[in-house]
């Protein structure tokens, strides 16, 4: 079984150090601006607390989840270089941080999801320095894979001797064929699950290539908590994962690919997608048929309690954001809203998305979110909230079954429907008005406009009409 919870929710994926500083954690001194372009190893000091003072916006934004990328010690500003499992970066707040927004969050409704680095540690990483200090007398060889002395642990001419994530030296690779290992990162996942946290987001959990780590890793995790979140960041299909003794739920890069694809075509800036996580974007580009035939392909992969509970993200701290992917078109950001808020699966809103702030290949897709409301698009703003309320009141949206009604050249009409909710997904992704067919009386839930019999529907733009 998946979480009962997911299914109703709507997730925002927050960056700590970019989101949102509060005065109550004292900051470093070498310290970025704020506004200044991000860069690759440079702080700007947001932290949990910050966090906490700004529930308010995702509140009113109708966000009742929130996916952090990692927040433990770490010598990185993306924290994915862990340092410590057991305890939240000092720079974030510490401990007790967490547990201040655990708490916040909770008071609000709002589900709390971490992100877990499992795959690999860092050379700050306590057994690792023992290996650098010690060598070959390390009390913690068979924790990593180690192939010579002394350690190449910092960048040189030569490839570091041991093994690590992408040849990083400086993200050396657990052996979690070790049982040492194994119940070390199975004891940090329930541990934060008994602080009160609502899940786990893996980072490259395939690289672990171990079912039955992830099968106990599962056990874990659900005997601390059964509505435990568990999402692997796997970019392609993952039936592997998913047949319910390992993840509930996959990062859906594929919906996001087939998104793209069809509601944003030639408007996909291809120098921007160029060389990173998304690079195939624009290269085939989909009619509604195509489309169609794609998300029905999607949905046949898993069995449908999966479907339910598939993270859709439209860009994340991994790939240039959605509105440098699409040219700050206003109207192809709508479309894409729309399906990701009609769709089969639980939206993810990467912060800042809501209010337009742009960003190419990391770094850059890394900038601080401006609290300068002047700096806001609010069109963009208030058209995601009424998107988000449209899910939140219609049953059939989160939890409907899925029919496609109509798909011809650039128009695709699809049903999703209970057995007491009904709603029909229009998108409209072509140059010119069309002209739809709708059998009964709806109402259109962004617009509040009567829809009886027929259904017009102008160019590049979509509707969610409710039954």
């Amino acid at each position: 079984m998946t979480p009962d919870w997911v299914k109703d929710a709507v997730f925002y994926q927050i960056f700590p150090d970019r989101f949102a500083k509060s005065s109550a954690v004292q900051k470093s001194s070498n310290l970025e601006p704020w506004d200044s372009k991000p860069t690759p190893h440079g702080y700007k000091g947001g932290d949990l607390l910050g966090v906490v003072e700004k529930l308010d916006h995702l509140e009113s934004l109708g966000v009742n989840a929130i996916y952090f990328c990692p927040v433990f010690q770490s010598g990185a500003n993306h924290r994915y270089h862990t340092h410590d499992y057991m305890v939240v970066d000092p720079m974030l707040g510490g401990n007790e941080a967490l547990k201040t927004l655990i708490s916040a969050a909770h008071a609000r409704g709002m589900k709390v999801v971490l992100d877990g680095v499992f795959n690999h540690a860092s050379r700050g990483f306590f057994q690792f320095h023992d290996v650098l200090e010690n060598g070959s007398q390390s009390a913690y060889l068979d924790w990593f894979f180690i192939k010579g002395y002394p350690l190449r642990a910092y960048e040189s001419r030569e490839p570091p001797n041991y093994e690590a994530w992408w040849n990083y030296p400086a993200l050396p690779k657990f052996n979690t064929d070790t049982p040492a290992v194994r119940e070390y990162l199975w004891g940090v996942a329930e541990y934060w699950m008994q602080q009160g946290i609502d899940g786990w987001r893996l980072d490259v959990p395939n690289e672990i290539d171990d079912d039955s780590f992830w099968q106990e890793f599962r056990r874990r995790v659900k005997n601390v908590n059964p509505e435990g979140y568990i999402v692997g960041e796997i970019w392609e299909t993952a039936a592997r994962w998913l047949k319910g003794d390992q993840f509930d739920a996959v990062m859906n890069y594929v919906f996001s690919n087939l998104a793209y694809d069809f509601l944003a075509g030639q408007r996909i800036d291809l120098s921007v997608v160029k060389d990173t996580g998304l690079k195939q974007l624009g290269q085939r580009p989909l009619d509604a048929t195509g489309f169609a035939k794609g998300v029905q392909d999607l949905l046949a992969l898993y069995p449908w309690d999966i479907n339910l509970v598939q993270l859709n993200l439209l860009d994340s701290h991994d790939t240039p954001r959605i509105h440098s992917i699409i040219g700050q078109d206003v109207a192809t950001y709508k479309l894409l809203t729309i399906f990701q808020m009609g769709f089969v699966g639980a939206p993810c809103i990467y912060y800042g998305d809501e209010i337009g702030l742009e960003g190419q290949r990391d770094p850059d897709c890394r900038r601080g979110m401006p609290w300068d409301t002047q700096k806001w698009n609010i069109e963009i703003l208030e058209f995601t909230k009424q998107t988000i309320a449209a899910r939140k009141r219609i049953p059939a949206l989160r939890r409907g079954s899925f029919k496609v009604l109509h798909a011809q050249d650039m128009t695709i009409l699809f049903e999703r429907s209970t057995d007491t909710s009904r709603a029909l997904v229009a998108l409209n992704a072509g140059e010119t008005s069309v002209n739809l067919e709708v059998d009964g009386v709806y109402t259109d839930a962004l617009s509040g406009s009567r829809v009886e019999g027929k259904l017009e529907l102008p160019a590049r733009s979509g509707m969610i009409l409710e039954g």
